[in-house]
């Protein structure tokens, strides 16, 4: 800038006068920041520190300490600011407005003309650049200082100072920043005043009470008790005194002139101070009262037992935890049946009671939610006491509510037996014979449809014998007990929630869950759930009526089709209106008139079962021929497994065999070594049925399958001949694979999967015969049958989703595998065994083989003489079924 400023630019200063003194105040304020803001976070940090009081609950030594480091500090940070700080000019803020203008023009304005004076041209092209520069000039505003120091501080020093200072104006008082004077007895004012005092009184930090500062007191008031009296005397030592009578203290007593004294209030009394400026108060103990708790009503049970149990808790400054406890109530138990035996010990269930998360907790009401739907007390008289305490660690307890304990209700008549047999081998593990001796008793003979599906019922079989063995060997430990018992839940878990496939059966089965849920005066949620179960299965079963009809309707031309759709829609809006009509009478409460309406509901169910029954009367068709060829094969497949585990038990047991024939014989009453064998394995010879198919599939005459097993009986098996059998059958199988009937959807794709899987386990099972190894051969036709058993199924699901109308689709539906009497636990089918031969009905055969097997496989698995190869396959048995 030149040294002689031109008139124009004296003249644009003037102008900006109140812009230009702003920056320079700014320039100050941002030096003076700069260099004593250490000085100031040490100023205001004493400040915060003596407006809390924190050197009244110090020692004298910190905080003469204290105050030493922050004045040679506050000292020390004033020294290197003063160096620092340097006074900003009026050339500095000119500069530093300019600085932020374009083009610079006060500098700019601050020039002289170097060279061109005299030139007209050069003094006119001069006279506009100063012009302009003016103008620019004029826009020129104050400049913000830059007070940002997180550079010169990363760690936020000032913000921690200024924060305690803040808490101090909150919380504290500036008042006390003035006995600092007197930290000394006889220094400060007390040298000139004479003695004097100081007191405080915290409450306990859980009640959130505010402290009380003893000098502002009158002669009485109330604190809580366990509330921390803090006494400070100044001046002279023995000038003054304190005699109290709220702690209850008897021993270890400090002198009463200390100048420090410090005690807890326990109890109603007066504290006074002895000496020139004392004083007396009268002091009321607030007790704290024990916390409370009561169990609400509006016990809420869900369908699968959850429960939701209502409850309210309150307590002075709030409670911290508790528990609810549920204890057996012995004497309102029914001790009748399996309750009659004295039950074994059980610690009472516990569980902890939930509390508000935000809020307080002063008085509240929560719900505790649980499924206690498989303790052994489920459904028996419990008595339910509510727990809780508070911050000191006082309980407070409910008065004792006797109820039953809430769980999940059964409706299947089996499964409600199942579960009271659960309870009463819960209830003592005496009644475990009795327990056995009621679940044989209820399985024996069963009537149809007790059991819906071959799963359960084996299950049972399952259960049932390993407790009967525990039970014989005297060996039945709370392990076992336990064991047995999830198991008996799981079995009726099946039994009430089992999968129904077919509509009309799930109908079936939800009227009879409601039926039976009405009669045990279940409540309105579970009622509720069971009405809707029923309705969606309605719907289900009228919407397949509803695709046969259109289908029905397509390929037909008969002139009466349009009545038998009228009679269809009626029957639907029939089925519609009974179903409100239950609904209804349910909602009022008159449930004698719903049970009636629902056993009508019932009976037109079965009507249209039977009437469904007759029109599947009829001749075979593709669906129902595939399902009797796969049939055929997964007989011959098992057939073929039976056959290699007969040669490897002869491989590592030569003679037992015959010995097991020999027993069996005994065992059913003389009949003939080969019909033992049909028994044991298909229900006739593999090898005759093996031949047969052969001969069928493959052009053989069906003695040479007969003359494979005999060289099979004789030479005690040869590999390359059931090798040969396996690749038979494959064939077979890849056959019918092709020739399945055009199925779509889900079902269709999961028949030729299954199948596809079955035809690469029988060729596994083929290069293990070749192989001569017949343990992974039995593996691998293990797996062929149960692929084929799935292929089956799905197969039976996609015939009855793509029915066509033609006569006999009802009936090739009814053979889908898997539905119970068909086929027996290993998968073959009742016809074979029982139906043709006219000994036994396919309901109760099904029922004597399966236990019959199951004996067998666990008598032979329990015989430790065979091969490790033998009781491994046998294990595997055990675990499948």
């Amino acid at each position: 800038m030149s040294q002689a400023r031109n008139t124009t630019f004296d003249t644009v200063i003037k102008r900006l006068k109140r812009p230009l003194m702003l920056t320079w105040a700014g320039l100050i304020a941002e030096r003076l920041v700069r260099a004593f803001w250490p000085l100031w976070c040490v100023i205001i940090a004493v400040c915060a520190a003596l407006m809390l009081g924190l050197h009244d609950i110090a020692p004298v030594e910190l905080v003469w300490i204290v105050a030493v480091l922050s004045g040679v500090a506050a000292l020390g940070f004033a020294a290197i600011g003063a160096r620092r700080f340097a006074w900003p000019s009026r050339d500095e803020a000119i500069r530093r407005m300019d600085g932020v203008l374009p083009g610079h023009p006060l500098a700019a304005l601050a020039d002289r003309q170097a060279i061109g004076g005299g030139d007209t041209g050069s003094e006119a092209l001069w006279r506009a650049h100063i012009q302009r520069m003016e103008t620019r000039a004029a826009q020129a505003r104050a400049v913000e200082p830059d007070l940002r120091l997180a550079r010169r501080d990363p760690f936020g020093l000032r913000y921690v100072a200024l924060l305690g200072l803040v808490v101090a104006l909150l919380f504290g008082s500036i008042w006390r920043a003035g006995t600092v004077t007197q930290m000394t007895p006889g220094g400060g004012a007390a040298l000139a005043s004479g003695p004097t005092w100081e007191g405080w009184i915290e409450p306990p930090a859980y009640t959130g009470l505010p402290s009380l500062y003893l000098n502002d007191q009158d002669g009485a008031f109330s604190a809580p008790e366990g509330s921390l009296v803090t006494l400070r005397f100044y001046g002279e030592v023995g000038a003054l005194s304190m005699t109290e009578t709220v702690s209850g203290r008897t021993e270890d007593i400090p002198p009463a002139t200390d100048i420090e004294q410090s005690f807890e209030i326990v109890k109603d009394g007066t504290l006074r101070i002895d000496g020139p400026g004392g004083e007396e108060w009268k002091i009321t103990a607030l007790p704290d009262a024990p916390p409370e708790a009561s169990v609400s009503e509006g016990l809420d049970v869900t369908f699968d037992g959850q429960m939701s149990q209502p409850f309210a808790a309150s307590d002075d400054y709030g409670v911290v935890g508790g528990t609810a406890t549920f204890e057996l109530a012995l004497d309102e138990v029914d001790r009748r049946h399996g309750l009659s035996a004295e039950p074994d010990a059980r610690d009472p269930i516990v569980l902890d009671l939930p509390l508000p998360i935000t809020g307080d907790r002063a008085d509240f009401t929560e719900t505790l939610i649980e499924d206690l739907s498989e303790h052994p007390w489920a459904h028996l008289p419990v008595r339910l006491t509510l727990n809780v305490r508070d911050e000191r660690d006082q309980a407070g307890q409910s008065e004792p509510v006797v109820m039953d304990l809430p769980a999940r209700r059964f409706f299947d008549p089996m499964a409600a037996s199942v579960i009271e047999q659960r309870r009463d081998l819960l209830w003592a593990k005496s009644n475990a014979r009795r327990v056995s001796q009621m679940l044989r008793a209820v399985s024996h003979n069963p009537e149809p449809g007790l059991f819906k599906s071959e799963t359960a019922y084996l299950k049972l079989r399952v259960i049932l014998r390993r407790l009967e063995t525990f039970v014989d060997h005297a060996s039945l430990t709370d392990e076992n007990r336990d064991e047995l018992a999830q198991a008996l839940w799981d079995l009726a878990v099946l039994l009430e929630d089992g999968d129904i496939g077919d509509a009309l059966e799930r109908m079936r089965a939800a009227q009879e869950r409601l039926s039976e849920a009405m009669r045990n005066g279940a409540s309105e949620d579970e009622i509720a759930r069971l009405m809707q179960e029923l309705r969606d299965a309605t719907q289900d079963y009228l919407r397949q009526k509803s695709q046969q009809a259109q289908r029905e309707g397509d390929q037909t031309d008969e002139p009466d089709q349009g009545q038998s759709g009228d009679m269809q829609m009626l029957t639907d809006q029939d089925l519609q209106d009974m179903m409100d009509r239950i609904q209804e009478l349910m909602e009022q409460g008159r449930f004698a008139e719903a049970q009636q309406a629902l056993e009508e509901f019932q009976q037109m169910m079965e009507n249209l079962r039977m009437a469904e029954g007759q029109q599947g009367q009829g001749g075979d068709n593709p669906g129902q021929q595939a399902m009797e060829g796969l049939a055929e094969t997964l007989r011959d497949q098992q057939g073929l497994s039976d056959e290699a585990f007969r040669d490897l038990q002869e491989q590592f047991n030569p003679g037992a065999q015959a010995g097991e024939s020999q027993g069996n014989e005994g065992r059913n009453g003389g009949q003939g070594q080969g019909q033992q064998h049909s028994q044991q394995g298909q229900g006739q010879q593999p090898g005759q049925q093996q031949g047969q198919g052969q001969g069928r599939q493959e052009g053989q005459q069906p003695g040479q399958g007969q003359g494979d097993q005999s060289a099979k009986g004789q030479q005690g098996g040869q590999a390359g001949a059931l090798s040969d059998r396996q690749q038979a059958l494959r064939r077979e199988l890849e056959r019918q694979r092709q020739g399945l009937p055009n199925v779509g959807g889900q079902a269709g794709e999961d028949a030729r999967d299954a199948l596809d899987r079955a035809g690469r386990a029988m060729e596994g099972a083929e290069e293990a015969l070749r192989g001569d190894d017949l343990a992974e051969a039995i593996d691998r036709q293990a797996e062929a049958m149960d692929a084929l058993r799935d292929g089956m199924r799905s197969l039976g699901e996609a015939l009855a989703e793509n029915s066509q109308s033609q006569p006999g689709q009802g009936q090739a539906q009814s053979q889908t595998p898997g539905q119970f009497g068909e086929q027996d636990p290993l998968g073959r089918s009742q016809r074979g065994l029982a139906g043709d031969q006219g000994e036994f009905t396919a309901r109760e055969d099904v029922y004597r083989r399966a236990g019959e097997l199951l004996d067998e496989i666990r008598r032979r698995s329990g015989e430790t003489a065979r091969p490790e190869v033998e009781l491994d396959y046998l294990r595997r048995l055990l675990d499948r079924f």
